[in-house]
């Protein structure tokens, strides 16, 4: 498109990528509407097909361009951007997209509670008006990147006569409120990415409130759709677990045997297929937000991941004991890959679990998407504040 090619250019004729800061540029490029160029004009886009994206990245990266932080950011730029721009207002789209595509603004996501996290509906955070603000008490928990994030998209009750999901509603938070407590929670891995938050008389100006009043099961909805989407559609092939374990098998002669090749040819066929169906759900993305075949996703990636990194020790058995660090270390960013074969092992048993277990991934495509009888609740249409907790 030859509207894209002149915008690249003149970015990079006014920035110069080897001496502009890498915030600046960022910023630059989102006003040009480079960031996202689906967005609308003004809101980091350019109103053009999605699928131009993938042009604009790759002429920017010829010329050594900085990409935006996703891997640290990517609540931010992966969830919030995408429901702000849907259900947020003018005033909330111009304060927050910019700062969210150039990384200035880290975000977390406080939706699990520890009891409420397969059922997100049953939510017990509470919001009460005061004046022009909402109070906010309550727990979240599996909260990541929260120990490094300025702001977070909540999902708190704010009316208990109703049954539980329409008596939600979705917030903004700024993490730096006196009344957030962030705690850290250690994995089987030794790190520590997640975190039980504590909200006490957090204070939230109701100019942050994303949506109507009781409307924030819709809006958690679409932010969750696109979680599952970020989680589970990788773009790459080869990228993930799969491409660690083939690239071991190219480089070392010593790990081959027929059935582990069996094995490998196997995950590697389901692997592309799964990145392929990503690539069609991504091309359904023109026509408005993720639907609930993202789940389908979602629950693919976990178990591709798990089954294969245990394919992985499988090769190399001896590596699997060998753990080199067991020091808690408070990571800015998720490491899927990271280390050697045993950590990732461990640290896939978390990918059943994020984003949503795989328990309700297949409740969501068996009645979503397949259109199966429906499981039986017995809090249906029952008020929030007379179901047995």
């Amino acid at each position: 498109m030859p509207e894209l090619d002149d915008k690249v250019r003149d970015l990079l004729s006014h920035y110069d990528p080897a001496t502009t800061d890498k915030a600046e540029f960022l910023g630059a490029r989102f006003d040009a509407g480079l960031a996202w160029v689906h967005f609308p004009r003004g809101r980091g886009g350019l109103g053009v097909s999605r699928g131009e994206q993938e042009r604009v990245d790759a002429l920017l990266a010829a010329a050594g361009a900085p990409a935006p932080d996703v891997g640290r950011n990517s609540i931010g730029m992966g969830m919030a951007a995408p429901t702000l721009l849907a259900f947020g207002d003018a005033d909330q789209q111009e304060r927050y997209l910019r700062r969210i595509y150039t990384c200035e603004d880290i975000w977390c996501q406080l939706f699990s509670e520890p009891g409420a996290g397969s059922d997100l509906a049953a939510v017990a955070t509470r919001a009460r008006l005061d004046g022009d603000t909402w109070i906010v008490d309550g727990q979240k928990v599996w909260t990541s990147g929260a120990h490094h994030a300025q702001r977070a998209i909540l999902v708190a009750r704010t009316d208990s006569s109703v049954p539980k999901h329409a008596g939600l509603t979705y917030f903004v938070v700024d993490m730096s409120d006196p009344g957030v407590e962030v705690r850290p929670l250690r994995q089987i891995t030794g790190e520590a990415e997640f975190n039980e938050v504590f909200l006490s008389g957090v204070r939230v100006p109701n100019s942050d409130r994303i949506g109507d009043v009781g409307q924030g099961w819709k809006v958690a909805t679409a932010t969750l759709n696109n979680e599952r989407v970020a989680i589970g559609a990788g773009a790459a092939r080869e990228a993930g677990q799969i491409g660690v374990v083939a690239d071991r098998w190219r480089r070392d002669p010593s790990v081959r045997t027929p059935g582990a090749q069996a094995e490998l040819l196997a995950w590697w066929v389901e692997t592309e297929v799964t990145r392929l169906a990503g690539v069609r759900l991504r091309q359904q993305l023109e026509a408005g937000v993720p639907g609930p075949e993202s789940s389908a996703m979602k629950l693919a990636f976990a178990r591709q991941a798990q089954e294969i990194s245990g394919l992985a020790l499988e090769l190399a058995p001896e590596e699997g004991l060998l753990y080199d660090d067991w020091t808690m270390t408070r990571t800015e960013r998720p490491s899927f890959l990271g280390r050697g074969p045993g950590f990732r092992y461990l640290r896939a048993k978390g990918n059943s679990i994020e984003g949503g277990t795989s328990e309700i991934m297949r409740n969501v495509v068996a009645e979503r998407v397949l259109g199966l009888p429906a499981d039986h609740r017995p809090d249906k249409g029952i008020p929030f504040k007379e179901v047995p907790r």
